[in-house]
């Protein structure tokens, strides 16, 4: 039997996430999870929150509250929880779209930033390209994350965690006459699409699913 290990950069386990991939794999896999921090009781929790708005990520935390998160003080819990993981499974897969390629380890190891970017890459030359976000204090990052995908980005904030504004985020989007949508977050369901592509009319790309079907060659 495969053994997939899931990483997040929050806590275990990811109940809104892992039913995707249940679902795409359709075989019988072990998965295992282990998040950055699932060491941390809630007193600890407080010394990784986000102080420096511009070094920051969010993800959820184990009873379904969001976290934003400082990624300097994420990156070491993320490597230790790497190195036991890796240790269990067949290989891993980061449950984030932010850009933690510094993550290496000796299994195969998939990350989602570099499979959705250079998905788009295929896809097409310089898009005009629509994000959709959690964290409007993300936006620089990921521009810098795309630039070399596309010279023309527009970004609407939704979080999937607090109840962001889907449809206006796609009518915004829409608006701006982009040439397709990503929603840059592992957070974001099937749901979450759905509403957007009605709402835009645009095609609209989920990392979740697309990741999946990556993985899905593998096992």
């Amino acid at each position: 039997m495969n053994k997939v290990g899931f990483l997040t950069i929050g806590q275990t386990p990811r109940s809104d996430i892992i039913p995707t991939f249940t679902e795409i794999f359709n075989k019988d896999i072990k998965f295992v999870e282990r998040g950055a921090l699932d060491c941390l009781n809630e007193a600890e929790l407080l010394t990784v929150l986000a102080r420096n708005e511009k070094n920051a990520t969010i993800s959820r935390l184990r009873d379904g509250r969001s976290i934003i998160i400082n990624r300097r003080k994420l990156l070491p819990l993320l490597k230790m929880e790497l190195s036991k993981l890796e240790q269990e499974v067949d290989l891993v897969i980061v449950l984030s779209t932010d850009d933690f390629s510094n993550l290496t380890c000796e299994k195969p190891i998939f990350h989602p930033n570099r499979i959705v970017t250079q998905m788009i890459s295929a896809m097409t030359d310089q898009p005009k390209l629509g994000l959709i976000i959690p964290l409007e204090e993300q936006s620089k990052a990921m521009v810098k994350k795309w630039e070399d995908i596309s010279d023309d980005i527009t970004i609407a904030v939704a979080s999937p965690f607090d109840y962001g504004n889907f449809e206006e985020a796609a009518r915004y989007l829409r608006d701006y006459r982009v040439d397709l949508i990503v929603l840059d977050c592992m957070g974001y369901n099937e749901e979450h699409r759905e509403v957007v592509r009605k709402e835009s009319g645009i095609l609209t790309i989920l990392p979740r699913t697309l990741v999946a079907g990556i993985v899905l060659e593998y096992l």
